[in-house]
């Protein structure tokens, strides 16, 4: 009995420990801190796409590809993809893996290179860049598991095997999570809360001229103009007290005493000097003049509005910014008739998330947004708040307008989608009040096509006073006249609505502006080899000046350089020896064919030395080599070495050229820069796809 009854003790104090044992193991399990949840990223995700300044993520395999674009070695432009940036940086490899972000402040460049089988493009600057590291926490900082994207979509999220959508206007979260999701109580006594991004639409906070009544209106413009120096037409009626007509309209200028009748429905295009077409080789030809005579007051006022095409028109793939103009000496009635104009433009292209974006800023004085990019998704909201827009007033700062477009319009907080052309057309009233020529530079070297509508342009009176003379010139991309229309009264503005739909909807002619013709140094690498031939040579060198001449060439835009090889190498000139278009072709016409043999590596070598290496750091390297059979030695090498420092390689061969050299030579991907032809007479048919690829690789750079 005594031993049943110990057994007994024993039995109930194991029993006892066991289960305190058990509890004490359950709240330790409770007290644990919560797994961190690793979000996964795709592949094309660019930095500057999440808010959050930093965090942890996990890259799926193959992002190591050409697509996803990366700026920068070490420090990369927010425009990068994030994973293949890492696979760039050797963090991780195309299989994938977590990797630790952090943003930093923007930089005035980003170098280009080759590494770990990804090249990386050089960028002359960004607002922001980013570092990659492993993606173990830092102590003391608290990551989030769910990502803030700056975009207005829909974004799926998968929670364990389930996937669901959500929309959080501009800020999209992303959440992925692989295990059950851990209970209220201990995220927050685990997780930060990340904080929320508001997102405001720039045009919102921007302020807006309020409407006065026309009883008291007068008094207030009437003061206005008397603060205005006097070079401003004035034409609202408030200024005159009288009624005025498209027939008969007297300009009144304050304090010059120039009193204008105004022309009847008359156009002549200004003359082009021959010299001026011959070096113009794409000229616009429009036919006919855009307007005649007799047509009805009815159909002025009031165009007859055009179809649209409701998911927009996906032919017509522009992000298009109009620079309005609100000042007061274009009247309230042509103010008005401005309106429509644009509210038909909107119409007439089939504006939609597939086709043509359009954002309008008005300028006066100061420029302002009212609506930007991603404002409005379809023709019909779009043309209901073009009709709201009231006028500023003031001056016409077309100037600081394209100042501000550039530097402001084209974001992609703004709903710009960088691989659309981004285009300007500025409406100008008679002639602007500032300078536009420095503005426009800065803007086409920013990739933006800039189009001017001038309406009732300076009479031959009134020239003296424009402060600056054929500033549409001066502005535009390219003159010979596709860029430029001119139109002789308000009241035709709306004959003038589809050839410009046409113009700006012409996305090859956009692609080859002037904007991606003024911003690289250009060396041609020729082989002069005894295989080419005298007469074949004469074949190659003008094919090189066929593409030299579509450039536009100077100090600060274009510079072309050239070196000639055999089993040496010969520098023809430099990229600061000649500064003009036609000393450039005339020194391509003086070179003399060499004869000998073919060393292509070692000229890449020597084109990398002698040219590249006294590149300018704002201008795109491009590197053209041209041969007609195998190198004697390697050009794999050379080839590589000369991507790694930022230049981009074409490579054009002729008859017994090697085409694995050709790929060798080329920067990836080789179909956009490897080029053969069967024969030297051939060599004509890739000059303008060739002067196309380089445009659509400039285009393809983000806009700063």
């Amino acid at each position: 009995a005594l031993f049943t009854m110990r057994a007994t003790v024993i039995a109930t104090f194991l029993g006892v420990f066991l289960v305190c044992t058990y509890a004490a193991k359950e709240a330790t399990k409770k007290t644990k801190k919560a797994k961190l949840y690793v979000p996964q990223i795709d592949c094309d995700v660019k930095a500057g796409k999440i808010i959050n300044p930093e965090f942890i993520a996990k890259c799926p395999p193959g992002c190591q590809d050409v697509k996803y674009r990366v700026y920068g070695t070490d420090i990369y432009a927010s425009f990068s993809s994030v994973c293949n940036a890492a696979i760039h940086s050797g963090i991780i490899d195309n299989t994938g893996g977590r990797i630790l972000v952090q943003k930093v402040a923007g930089h005035s460049g980003y170098r280009g290179s080759f590494s770990n089988g990804v090249r990386s493009l050089s960028l002359p600057r960004w607002r922001e860049s980013f570092l990659v590291s492993e993606g173990k926490p830092r102590k003391g900082v608290t990551y989030p598991s769910t990502l803030e994207y700056s975009s207005s979509k829909n974004t799926a999220v998968k929670s364990g095997n389930d996937r669901v959508n959500i929309s959080t206007g501009d800020t999209v979260r992303k959440e992925y999570q692989t295990s059950p999701v851990p209970t209220p109580a201990t995220q927050m006594a685990t997780t930060t809360p990340t904080p929320t991004t508001t997102t405001t639409d720039p045009s919102t906070i921007m302020p807006k001229p309020t409407t006065t009544p026309a009883t008291t209106r007068t008094t207030t413009v009437a003061a206005a103009v008397k603060a205005r120096p006097g070079l401003h037409r004035v034409r609202d009626i408030a200024f005159r007290g009288t009624s005025t007509s498209a027939s008969n309209r007297n300009i009144l200028r304050p304090n010059t005493g120039i009193q204008r009748q105004e022309p009847i429905a008359t156009f002549q295009r200004a003359a082009i000097s021959p010299a001026h077409l011959a070096m113009e080789t794409d000229s616009w030809k429009p036919g006919l003049s855009l307007f005649d005579t007799g047509f009805s007051s009815k159909e002025e006022l009031n165009p007859k509005p055009l179809e649209s095409i409701s998911q927009g028109n996906p032919n017509c793939k522009v992000d298009l910014s109009f620079l309005m103009d609100g000042s007061w000496s274009i009247g309230k009635r042509r103010f008005q008739l401005q309106k429509q104009f644009l509210s038909n433009i909107a119409q007439a292209l089939g504006i939609g998330n597939t086709g043509p974006l359009m954002g309008i800023v008005q300028y006066g004085d100061d420029p302002s947004t009212e609506f930007n990019l991603k404002t409005y998704a379809n023709s019909k909201d779009l043309r209901n708040a073009i009709e709201k827009i009231p006028q500023k007033g003031g001056l016409s700062n077309v100037g600081k307008a394209l100042s501000f477009v550039n530097k402001n319009f084209f974001l992609d907080a703004n709903g710009n989608r960088g691989g659309a052309p981004n285009v300007v057309v500025v409406m100008v009233d008679g002639w602007p009040t500032d300078r536009v020529e420095e503005a426009s530079r800065l803007a086409r070297e920013s990739g933006i096509n800039i189009f001017f509508v001038t309406i009732e342009a300076a009479a031959e009176s009134e020239k003296e006073n424009v402060i600056e003379p054929n500033f549409v010139d001066k502005a535009v991309c390219r003159t010979n006249g596709f860029y430029s229309i001119n139109v002789p009264s308000w009241f035709s503005i709306h004959k003038v609505v589809q050839p410009l739909v046409k113009r700006v909807c012409d996305t090859d002619r956009l692609v080859c502006s002037k904007t991606c013709l003024n911003s690289a140094d250009i060396g041609f690498v020729i082989d002069g080899s005894s295989s080419v031939g005298t007469s074949n040579f004469r074949t190659v060198l003008q094919f090189v000046a066929n593409i030299s001449k579509e450039f536009e060439i100077s100090d600060t835009d274009t510079r072309i350089g050239a070196v000639q090889y055999t089993y040496e190498q010969r520098l023809e000139f430099s990229f600061d020896k000649y500064s003009t278009k036609q000393d450039v072709l005339s020194a391509i016409k003086r070179i003399s064919y060499w004869s000998g043999g073919t060393s292509t590596g070692a000229a890449i070598s020597y084109a990398s030395e002698q040219l590249f290496s006294k590149s300018k750091p704002n201008k795109r390297k491009i590197m053209i080599l041209i041969t007609d059979g195998r190198s004697y030695d390697d050009v794999r090498v050379p080839a590589m070495a000369a991507h790694r420092n930022g230049v981009i390689a074409y490579s054009v061969g002729v008859a017994w050229a090697a085409q694995d050299e050709l790929e060798d030579i080329a920067t990836d991907p080789d179909k956009d820069h490897s080029f053969f032809v069967d024969e030297f007479d051939n060599l004509y048919r890739f000059v303008n796809q060739l002067i196309q690829n380089i445009c659509k690789e400039f285009n393809s750079q983000p806009r700063n």
